[in-house]
């Protein structure tokens, strides 16, 4: 099979024990399913910051795809977006090369020729704007974590479902080699009954005893001429302030030295428990059966009574700890009655060589560069079925994430229903499921 057909069928064929492929069954006008009738999937890229710049360049690079427009708060980097579209697209022999910008997403929404958005925006931005698109009969690749809360999940998967969108959320893991392996041995019975899965979702200088966000704290500075601060806020407080740090930007001509640090305080994200998480988490709970149906029963902060880390405990006896563990990088330890096998980005450790056997063409180079995952969505709306991870398995793991986070700040037990989605007699948690939106925001589907 040709290097492309093999990723694919890896992700959504051979691994299909491990990651059953749902069929869209919504109704759905034909006019709404987004496919070109030329066969090009024309894209819209919302949130045009570091991350998005990889998902350009492995979007840019596939033939079926056309990137039409871009949408960012901050002029500077509509112009770098413009600029890198207009110079590939030159390069390869175009002579006019028209991509259109926006400040509002709604705007770009609104274009009848683009079938398709990749959201890219800080993780309290995802849902209002992935909600917009699924009316607006836009298919979507979305930026992991899935949301801020777990109310925003649990709206998004409706809205998913009610106008019959294909969702790709950006948990590009489940594309890898590595991890479909992993979850493979687990959930073929390899490694026999699983016990007890070690997460590792790193620390940073903000927080170095904990992944869980806090407070933010860095000092107000002016806000730039070309941010329009009130539309990056969006639905948060009007009294968060600006700093550079939260979104950062050298100049025209280059990357971001470092990643925006919303992503660390409670006020604008989740720390690492959702920022590298929503990988991990994700990756454990697809190995014991509980990604897209499921999740813990109960949630135990780090030094409550005999649980040295903070845990998850599920129905069928798993245990989930977030943890450092031996070699320090983020990854997933897994033990079973058979042994344990350790996987992080890019490698596949286990307690017998035997398990460490795979053949399933690992992508090489910049793991953010890596196409597999992206690939498999473009493939996915045009077949206009889901993907490897579509909604609900992104709102399962972010869930677990935001759990962890909760019982962090309450600093107690939690006891929660994954069926219903519900916290058990426990008002002070159920009011942390959300919180108040600015005056013009709404998640209604």
């Amino acid at each position: 099979m040709k290097r492309r057909d093999f990723l694919k069928v890896s992700a959504l064929g051979t691994a299909a024990v491990a990651a059953p492929v749902n069929f869209i069954h919504a109704a759905v006008p034909a006019a709404a399913v987004a496919k070109s009738a030329n066969g090009i999937v024309n894209l819209g890229f919302i949130g045009l910051g570091q991350q998005a710049m990889y998902l350009l360049s492995t979007f840019m690079a596939f033939d079926d795809v056309r990137v039409l427009a871009g949408c960012d708060v901050y002029d500077i980097k509509r112009n770098r977006f413009e600029r890198r579209v207009k110079e590939y697209y030159q390069s390869k022999g175009e002579k006019k090369v028209k991509v259109d910008m926006y400040e509002d997403y709604q705007d770009l929404l609104d274009r009848k020729d683009i079938d398709a958005v990749v959201i890219a925006t800080p993780d309290h931005q995802h849902a209002v704007i992935a909600i917009a698109a699924c009316k607006a009969g836009k298919d979507v690749y979305l930026e992991k974590p899935l949301t801020l809360t777990i109310y925003e999940g649990q709206q998004l998967v409706k809205a998913v479902r009610k106008y019959g969108r294909i969702l790709q959320v950006g948990s590009q893991q489940r594309s890898s080699g590595e991890f479909i392996h992993a979850a493979t041995l687990c959930r073929e019975g390899i490694m026999g009954k699983i016990d007890k899965i070690k997460v590792h979702c790193g620390r940073t200088a903000t927080n170095p005893n904990s992944a869980a966000p806090v407070p933010y704290n860095l000092p107000k500075q002016e806000i730039p001429a070309g941010l329009n601060w009130d539309k990056w806020l969006g639905p948060l407080p009007s009294s968060i302030w600006y700093n550079q740090e939260l979104d950062p930007f050298i100049d025209e001509k280059h990357n971001e030295s470092f990643w925006g640090a919303w992503r660390w305080y409670k006020e604008t994200g989740g720390g690492l428990m959702t920022d590298w998480g929503a990988h991990m988490f994700d990756i454990a709970q697809w190995c014991i059966g509980k990604d897209g149906n499921g999740g813990p029963v109960k949630i135990s902060p780090a030094g409550y009574g005999r649980y040295e880390q903070l845990t998850f405990e599920y129905d069928n006896g798993v245990i989930i700890t977030e943890e450092p563990y031996n070699g320090g990088e983020q990854g997933v330890q897994i033990y079973g009655e058979n042994g344990w096998i350790k996987v992080c980005r890019g490698s596949l450790r286990a307690s017998d060589p035997k398990f460490e056997k795979m053949d399933l063409g690992v992508e090489k180079g910049a793991y953010e560069s890596q196409s597999a995952h992206r690939r498999i969505w473009v493939d996915a709306v045009k077949a206009h079925i889901d993907p490897n991870c579509p909604v609900e398995t992104g709102h399962t793991s972010c869930t677990v994430c935001n759990l962890g986070n909760i019982a962090i700040q309450l600093g107690r037990p939690l006891k929660w229903n994954p069926i219903v989605q519900k916290f058990m007699d426990d008002p002070e948690a159920t009011e942390l499921l959300h919180y108040i939106y600015r005056e013009g925001y709404t998640l209604e589907v």
